[in-house]
């Protein structure tokens, strides 16, 4: 780097310019400069390679020595210069990208769908989903962990993230429960009852619980989960009730032994996030899969 901190990489161009038509106004046309900027150019040139480059001949300008090896260097540096300079792309078609993406089990709500989208139109990259822990952010600092599939409130101020849909929730219970009869429970009727908290993260199931403790409500922990597909399979048979997002408990509505309502009015709605490192901001590869996964969610019920 000793050398290139005296350079002005900006005379490249005039320089590949003038050694290719050994004219001072050729060049200038050559590289959209004007005559006297060029002339210019051609002498700042001469100042930092120490040599004459061009010199006058009977029949023109010719290259000196030092010129002639420049300009064989240069054929080969420029087109390298061009490459890195060039904006980057992604082709997903013929890419090899290994995507890292991580959340809980809720994710499987629709990320199949994402699953088969990428497989589909990147066939040659990779995916591997990994599960949400307390350290989460840190893999996400730290470069393991590309895009983040998340509750709001449950994922670092520092990143990147946009809200991708609200999901309310519902009341999943075995079919005899007292509450089943009914459409909606009011919330004393909901707190009167045990339930099955889904702990998604720091073994809470925040979404619900944060707010129910705001008003001074808690509600009573029979049993403690962390899966939400374990808690919807554990509901029957019991007094409990698992509290799920809709997208994961129509997935039991057909399932007989079990009874689906919606929740309480003072239980709002999942808001559904996915966030990333702002390093990833403009890398062409992310945001295609970001662009991908906005696809998959405007189309049809993952």
């Amino acid at each position: 780097m000793v050398h290139m901190e005296r350079v002005d990489l900006n005379l490249i161009g005039p320089l590949a310019a003038l050694l290719t038509e050994r004219h001072v106004s050729r060049a200038a046309e050559l590289a959209g400069m004007s005559q006297p900027a060029m002339s210019r150019a051609l002498q700042r040139l001469r100042d930092t390679f120490g040599d004459e480059l061009l010199v006058r001949a009977p029949g023109g300008y010719q290259l000196t020595p030092r010129a002639e090896r420049v300009q064989q260097r240069l054929g080969a540096v420029v087109p390298r210069l061009e490459t890195l300079f060039a904006p980057e792309t992604f082709e997903p078609a013929s890419a090899a990208e290994a995507f890292r993406i991580a959340g809980t089990d809720y994710a499987s709500a629709f990320v199949p769908a994402l699953f088969r989208r990428v497989f589909t139109e990147s066939p040659g990259s990779t995916l591997e989903f990994g599960r949400w822990h307390d350290g989460i952010v840190e893999d996400i600092d730290h470069g393991r962990v590309d895009l983040l599939f998340h509750a709001a409130g449950s994922a670092s101020s520092g990143l990147r993230t946009e809200h991708l849909f609200d999901d309310p929730f519902r009341c999943v219970m075995a079919r005899d429960h007292p509450l089943a009869g009914g459409e909606r429970p009011s919330l004393d009727a909901y707190l009167d009852s045990a339930h099955i908290v889904v702990g998604t993260v720091g073994g809470r199931q925040s979404a619900i619980d944060d707010p129910l403790e705001r008003l001074d409500r808690p509600r009573r922990a029979g049993l403690s989960v962390p899966y939400h597909s374990v808690a919807a399979r554990a509901v029957a048979g019991t007094s409990l009730i698992a509290t799920l997002p809709h997208r994961i408990a129509v997935e039991y509505a057909s399932d007989p032994a079990l009874r689906i309502v919606p929740a309480p009015r003072e239980i709002t709605p999942l808001r559904y996030h996915m966030a990333w490192h702002p390093r990833l901001d403009d890398d062409p590869a992310q945001r295609w899969l970001r662009d991908t996964v906005r696809g998959v969610l405007a189309g049809p019920a993952a």
